[in-house]
């Protein structure tokens, strides 16, 4: 059994509901996990708001320790991580160990926590006066995260809000919610102290708990369009701080100057790394007509070689993450014959090297896909490439920009100005230039724009610092005995 963590301890709570934890290679339940009520959910909070004073009041240097002994022990046992990501989740090996890394990128700068976070100072803004800020930590803040990076996604956010001198709740996905409980301990091992991070398990319950809780000051999440929407919506009207970074429909621009055989082999590895279950995933190629044909054929050449199978075996792809999930990705091959399209290679009968029952997808290409076609619109969120052919330039990025997402895109050519003209025009938030996930490295942050983030506030980087804390400014006036103790006055200009 999965159980919370509260207040540094392994927490059974009192809602007797549970959930099952699929091992999706096998096909088979692993374990159940506790699923919190809305009183567990009260424990963890009263944990958080407990340690909180505390620990806003360690110093600096404190913090800082114990970030960087964290730091250490994550990097020295990143092989046992990764195999809890693959057990639950289902992504290669490979995967695992470069969403592990990605993670550690966020810890590594929040170790650097004290030059995101110094004030500023203006002295002698008038006669004797002087100003002056400080950044100062929340309280309790809440982190909500989904299934697909069940290791990153938190550490994007819990990090830069402990290093801070916050206390969190964290939520995770309830389909594989070791690795939470996993990160918890070892943070306890660093020197944490109990009740600084906290870890419930659950589903709606839990999420609106904290959605609707009056300590938590913030929320921080990552997941589908509509249930960042509501994130939002919900979380703001009960006063809260909020980054609800949703969905995507990624695009990818080639054209006709592009090296297509770099073209292809970034089309596989960004359609198809962690089964397509990943929100920077690219799942439109959209290719100038003069090249859509040779560019298929490439694409098509690769994906013959890829092996799908058991995350441990040394395969190239894993499973999806449940058999409902599963059937739901198969089912938009049938909606693409009805709509018209071709499809190249057909992934729903794959030859794997794995277990049988398995929730086994193979990679997908379909090409000539109308934009009508739910095949196009939706965040299908599996391992299905969509090809749309276009006239040229201008036609993709109309293409592009005509979308409700605008998380990632990436335009593939040899001609700088088309491609500084790109990054000019199109209108989305993270931009691969011949680089297919551009995803920003930690001292950058992270987000896109229109329906694939609600709000603006953005993860990690400088955003996330500032996310994190908030801004006191100090009007300070001294009486200088060497004056006779005189009130110089306020203000008084020179």
């Amino acid at each position: 059994m999965v159980e919370h963590w509260i207040d540094g301890a392994p927490a059974s709570g009192a809602s007797e509901r549970t959930g099952p934890v699929y091992n999706p290679a096998h096909g088979i339940e692993q374990r159940r996990v506790r699923f919190a009520s809305t009183e567990d959910v009260d424990l963890a909070v009263e944990a958080a708001a407990r340690a909180f004073p505390a620990w806003r009041d360690a110093s600096i240097a404190k913090r800082q320790q114990i970030m960087f002994r964290f730091r250490e022990l994550l990097a020295s046992r990143t092989d046992e991580l990764a195999a809890i990501l693959t057990s639950e989740h289902g992504k290669v090996t490979a995967d695992a160990l470069g969403e592990i890394a990605r993670g550690l990128e966020v810890v590594e700068l929040a170790c650097g926590m004290p030059a995101y976070t110094k004030g500023e100072y203006s002295e002698n803004v008038s006669t004797g006066i002087d100003v002056y800020s400080l950044r100062q930590p929340l309280g309790v803040v809440g982190v909500i995260s989904p299934f697909n990076f069940p290791a990153m996604v938190p550490l994007w956010f819990f990090p830069l809000a402990i290093a801070t001198g916050n206390t969190v709740v964290l939520k995770p996905s309830e389909k594989d919610p070791s690795a939470s409980v996993w990160l918890a301990r070892l943070f306890q091992e660093a020197g944490l102290p109990d009740g600084v991070f906290n870890v419930v398990h659950g589903d709606k319950v839990a999420v609106d708990a904290l959605l609707e809780h009056p300590t938590v000051r913030s929320i921080s999440f990552v997941g589908s369009t509509p249930i960042a929407r509501y994130i939002y919506a919900t979380a703001t009207a009960n006063g809260k701080r909020v980054q609800a970074l949703g969905g995507a429909k990624n695009h990818m621009l080639v054209l006709p100057d592009a090296d297509l055989d770099l073209a292809a082999d970034a089309a596989v590895n960004a359609g198809f790394g962690s089964a397509g279950e990943r929100c920077m995933a690219i799942s439109a190629v959209v290719a100038v007509d003069s090249i859509a044909d040779e560019l298929v054929a490439k694409i098509s050449e690769r994906m013959s070689r890829l092996v799908t199978g058991d995350g441990t075996r040394g395969c190239d792809m894993g499973p999806l993450i449940t058999r409902e999930h599963r059937d739901k990705v198969a089912g938009y091959l049938d909606v693409a014959g009805a709509d018209g399209a071709s499809v190249v290679v057909d992934g729903r009968d794959p030859d794997v090297n794995g277990e049988p029952d398995g929730f086994w997808m193979g990679p997908t290409l379909i090409d000539h896909v109308p934009t009508s076609s739910a095949v196009y619109r939706d965040e299908i969120f599996g391992p299905v490439l969509s090809v749309v052919r276009v006239d040229g330039y201008e036609d993709g990025v109309d293409l592009i920009n005509s979308s409700r997402y605008g998380n990632g895109t990436a335009i593939f050519t040899n001609d700088g100005g088309a491609a500084r003209r790109f990054q000019r025009e199109v209108t989305v938030g993270m931009i691969g230039i011949n680089v297919p996930i551009p995803v920003p490295v930690a001292y950058h942050s992270f987000g896109g724009w229109k329906d694939s983030l609600f709000g603006d506030a953005k993860a990690y980087g400088p955003r996330g610092f500032d996310f994190f804390t908030q801004e006191k400014a100090i009007t300070s006036r001294w009486l200088d005995p060497s004056h006779g103790g005189l009130n110089l006055g306020f203000p008084q200009h020179d």
